[in-house]
């Protein structure tokens, strides 16, 4: 009954999070919605970020429908075996991954829908000041942030109080990821082909201002914040944090062995419990100056946030008697991803020195930019890599000395800690996409040159905290998916006790031999994965850039005036916001399918060998590109804007022009291919575990 009750306030504080939100979105509501000019462009962003998540939604709900019926038909075993005795496990994963689907979309459903009112409300505040901005946008995110968490607390909190099994989570898990995966590589292509020909016609070929409501493309670009770095990556982070938590209870509950309320399940919800109470309370002391550095208040508010979540474990750990072995590892988790958004910072803040030698770069050619981008991408991943690898080195090693299985147990929980400020992480990185907006809407709003000067600071800390942000759940990503490999092994070994290929009590997969030809095999081709996703995407993105521009072009010179901006002539911004639409939807599709595809394929032509070296191939390259290609967009982004705020010529000089061509290669690198590669690398991982006993029993070799 104790731990029933301890389970219990676990759900209280996701609903606290969901009343906090409350009160936040009332606040927000209460603040000046701005001019009517400002309502009426915030009308057709709101609408068009609607319109693009209703299809978005329509057709993945086909495409987890379809799933969801192989899942009822084979998963864990195929129905008919055994008698069919085993179909309601796999009605209750069937049902599990919808949820998990659910749950993931109304998570961006709810960021879309706070976003795209706080937007017009932060251009309006920054009359005021930075101060009054900063607020407004701020506010705006942590309303998702705390959303986002609350809601995947309570998904999982609920799941597991009514099944207490690990299939269930790992189908709740599985459909948080899809759609994660889908939601984001859809929202990326849109808004990257918006903004990538926004740019190349608006201030390449005609040097108007980057928001000129004279373009075209620039309300398909205001959306496509929305749908990529608001509904896109709010399912990403909503996925990489219930992904954590299975992967911590599966090899949980398998160590307890005393039903489903052992101490270390206990300690797994507590800790995400008490990571989300913190971020409560490290939003609700967040503050600016009236003359404040709007990156050091984000700074803060995470540094603050993660003192509050280790005093906080600490006390639980003393009063439960948890083991403080464990406590020490989720600290170094959480430690390891304040080193990874320090290392970002470094690498994409325009007060560093790689974006400044990059902006100097620029004065030299669009070369030396892409080439000094490139160059410093690279150098980025080395110290997220070896951090990634220490916490999961470290965290093995101290969990081995606690006892069999606490060696996984102690990646899982580093994952753990390393998401267990999300809410604030979430908070953050929604602040972005507002600010973003603002900063158009104060252009485009004819708001003045103040105004525009406080949006364009709040928009370079807004893309440093994106870059951090993504930085953070690619690094949580890498040991999440290391643990579920630990549960794909334990899925494996269950799995040929069932079916009789080793006695009870024996392993029929100990670890991965480099030099077994089938495990090198599934390495190479699983290498090679985040290469291909990663081209398809961007080839999506140019695609679709290429429609628009068409577009854009067609417009300027058929609209008589629009070029001239002659009063009451408008551009028909629904063409470009269509294109957008029906190309992402149409690229999604293709670059998803292709990951779920090949991971059957190994698995069913090599097996359990095979795929256990595929997922190590597919995680190693996998964090490498979407680090990298992270890092350099957002470097070669506030490079740009570090040259827009007067610096080495400023706007219109031939290093802005480089800057730009920087900037446009590393739009779909940074905010496309990079942040989608944590979320792929996170479903070939759980579809591995899933598919586990049909690759024993079918595959070739």
């Amino acid at each position: 009954m104790e731990k029933i009750i301890f389970l219990s306030s676990t759900i209280v504080i996701s609903l606290l999070a969901f009343g906090f939100a409350f009160l936040l979105y009332a606040w927000l509501r209460r603040q000046p919605a701005g001019s009517d000019k400002i309502e009426s462009i915030c009308r057709l962003i709101r609408q068009g970020a609607n319109t693009f998540l209703r299809k978005e939604y329509a057709a993945l709900a086909k495409f987890a429908g379809i799933l969801a019926l192989i899942i009822l038909v084979l998963l864990l075993k195929p129905i008919w075996t055994d008698g069919g005795a085993g179909w309601l496990t796999n009605l209750t994963m069937a049902i599990a991954y919808i949820f998990g689907n659910v749950f993931s979309a109304i998570a961006g459903k709810v960021g879309i829908f706070v976003a795209t009112s706080a937007n017009g409300r932060t251009a309006t505040a920054a009359k005021k000041g930075i101060k009054d901005s900063f607020m407004v946008g701020f506010r705006g995110g942590s309303v998702m942030g705390m959303a986002v968490v609350g809601s995947s607390i309570l998904g999982i909190s609920l799941l597991f109080w009514l099944t207490g099994n690990s299939t269930s989570l790992l189908g709740f898990s599985f459909g948080a990821s899809s759609l994660a995966l889908f939601a984001k590589a859809g929202g990326g292509i849109f808004t990257k082909a918006a903004d990538i020909s926004a740019d190349l016609v608006g201030k390449v070929e005609l040097g108007i201002p980057e928001d000129d409501p004279r373009n075209p493309a620039v309300i398909a670009d205001n959306v496509g914040d929305n749908v990529g770095d608001v509904a896109g990556m709010g399912a990403d982070l909503f996925d990489s944090h219930v992904a954590s938590m299975v992967a911590a209870l599966v090899i949980a509950m398998s160590i307890d062995g005393d039903g489903i309320f052992g101490s270390n399940v206990e300690m797994v919800f507590s800790f995400a419990g008490l990571g989300l109470l913190s971020s409560i309370i490290g939003v609700a002391c967040a503050r600016i100056g009236k003359k404040g550095n709007p990156n050091h208040a984000l700074n803060a508010s995470t540094y603050v946030t993660t003192g509050i979540y280790v005093i906080l474990t600490g006390i639980i750990t003393l009063i439960r008697s948890y083991e403080w072995r464990l406590w020490l590892i989720a600290i170094i988790g959480l430690a390891v991803g304040l080193i990874i958004g320090i290392t970002t910072d470094y690498f994409t803040n325009d007060e560093r020195r790689p974006v400044r030698n990059v902006t100097e770069a620029s004065t030299k050619g669009p070369a030396f930019t892409i080439i000094t981008g490139i160059s410093y991408g690279f150098l980025s991943v080395f110290p997220a890599m070896v951090g990634i690898g220490l916490a999961s080195l470290l965290s093995f090693k101290i969990g081995e000395t606690i006892g069999v299985g606490y060696g996984m147990f102690g990646i899982a929980m580093a994952a753990v800690g390393m998401l267990s400020i999300v809410g604030m992480i979430i908070s953050n990185d929604a602040y972005g996409p507002i600010v973003d907006n603002a900063r158009g809407l104060a252009e485009m709003g004819g708001l003045g040159d103040e105004v525009l000067a406080i949006t364009d600071k709040l928009d370079s800390a807004g893309n440093t905290v994106k870059a951090i942000t993504k930085g953070f759940s690619i690094g949580a990503a890498g040991l999440t998916v290391i643990a579920l490999l630990g549960a794909f092994i334990s899925e494996v070994n269950s799995a040929a006790i069932d079916i009789g290929l080793v006695l009870p009590g024996e392993a029929y997969l100990k670890g991965f031999d480099i030099m077994d030809p089938l495990v090198f095999f599934g390495l190479l081709v699983g290498a090679s994965l985040p290469a291909i996703f990663s081209a398809l995407l961007m080839l999506g993105v140019k695609s679709n850039a290429e429609l628009m521009v068409k577009e854009i072009h067609r417009q300027f010179k058929e609209i008589i005036g629009l070029q001239e901006g002659k009063e009451g002539v408008l551009p028909e911004y629904d063409k470009c916001i269509t294109i957008a639409t029906q190309g992402s939807l149409k690229e999604l599709i293709k670059a998803g399918v292709v990951a779920i595809v090949l991971t059957l394929i190994v698995g069913f032509v090599g097996g359990v060998k095979a795929i256990g070296g595929f997922l190590v191939g597919n995680i190693v390259t996998g964090l490498l590109l979407a680090l990298f290609m992270s890092n350099s967009g957002g470097l070669w982004d506030n490079g740009k804007k570090y040259i827009e705020a007067g610096n080495f010529g400023g706007k219109g000089s031939f290093a802005h022009k480089a800057a730009v061509v920087g900037d446009t290669v590393g739009d779909p690198f940074k905010d496309t291919a990079g942040p989608s590669l944590n979320t792929q690398i996170t479903v070939v991982s759980l579809l591995s575990s899933l598919f586990s006993t049909l690759f024993l029993m079918f595959s070739i070799f």
